[in-house]
């Protein structure tokens, strides 16, 4: 079972929403917390809320490697080895693909998907070097499971987080480091506003902001699971090991809907020449599979 006393932890989109949730939470346990944004006021406001020396703020673009790398450095300078990764930094549009221009996707891309690659490619090998364990939470979305015509860009990202996890969940067991994904369903969070931090150079062929459909959304996000409580939950399932962490029921019955479908999809069809050989082939693979599977639950 992981322990939280002592670690550093680095937390993107760290100053509302999920992340600042995770910093209490953290700071709660014991760890010494850097809170990561792409906002400094924002930053300044979430720190003016807490009350503890062992918390840093750090403004960083997670979608730049050498931002990143940076960070790594000041807060390894002031806090030490961070061996609690938390990639959780998000933007949404509430559009579909056809609709989208690439700047759309560039920004999607490099905020959701590049986020958590940067954040894991910066840390992970240096929590790899500095031999202490640790743990990896990806932030995805029931959205990565879910997926409807819009937001397609964010579906896209939220489904290729799931992939990321899970490969890196197996990879990094020999290192008694554990990975975890997060599935979130609403949350209390300005995501809704996500184009008043969206980069000037990746303005090109972007819809003009829709007041009423952001008040709309305002609105359906203040009914969102509070931050703390989702906070809670996230570090009950590293507690765990949890592979997936759903900290809502709210979508346990439709996940298993989808499931079924998928899975209605199959055909018996006839066997093809090479089949035998290919089947031995899988069940080699599906071995390979099972026992990465069973490592990784006994890495923390």
């Amino acid at each position: 079972m992981i322990n939280f006393a002592g670690r550093t932890a680095f937390v993107t989109g760290g100053a509302n929403g999920i992340g600042i949730g995770l910093v209490r939470a953290l700071l709660a346990e014991g760890c010494k917390v850097a809170m990561a944004d792409i906002r400094q006021d924002a930053i300044d406001k979430a720190l003016a809320t807490l009350d503890n020396n062992e918390v840093m703020g750090v403004q960083v673009d997670v979608s730049s490697r050498e931002g990143m790398a940076a960070a790594a450095d000041a807060v390894e300078a002031k806090f030490g080895p961070v061996t609690l990764l938390f990639n959780n930094a998000g933007v949404n549009l509430f559009q579909t693909i056809e609709d989208s221009s690439y700047a759309d996707w560039d920004w999607l891309m490099g905020v959701n998907l590049h986020g958590p690659i940067n954040g894991c490619m910066t840390f992970v090998p240096r929590m790899i070097a500095h031999g202490q364990g640790g743990y990896v939470v990806n932030t995805a979305s029931m959205a990565g499971w879910l997926a409807a015509g819009s937001p397609g860009i964010y579906n896209t990202t939220k489904f290729a987080v799931r992939g990321l996890s899970e490969s890196l969940r197996y990879s990094l067991a020999q290192h008694k480091i554990g990975v975890s994904c997060v599935c979130p369903g609403l949350v209390k969070s300005y995501i809704y506003a996500s184009d008043d931090i969206r980069p000037a150079n990746l303005m090109d062929g972007a819809k003009p902001v829709n007041t009423e459909n952001v008040e709309r959304l305002a609105g359906m996000h203040q009914v969102g699971m509070e931050p703390d409580v989702i906070a809670e939950r996230i570090l009950q399932g590293m507690r765990e090991n949890q592979t997936y962490i759903f900290p809502m029921p709210d979508h346990k019955d439709e996940l298993a809907e989808e499931f079924e479908t998928v899975l209605g999809f199959y055909r018996d069809y006839p066997q093809d020449p090479g089949y035998e050989e290919r089947v031995k082939i899988e069940g080699f693979r599906r071995q390979g599979y099972k026992a990465a599977r069973e490592a990784a639950k006994t890495a923390v």
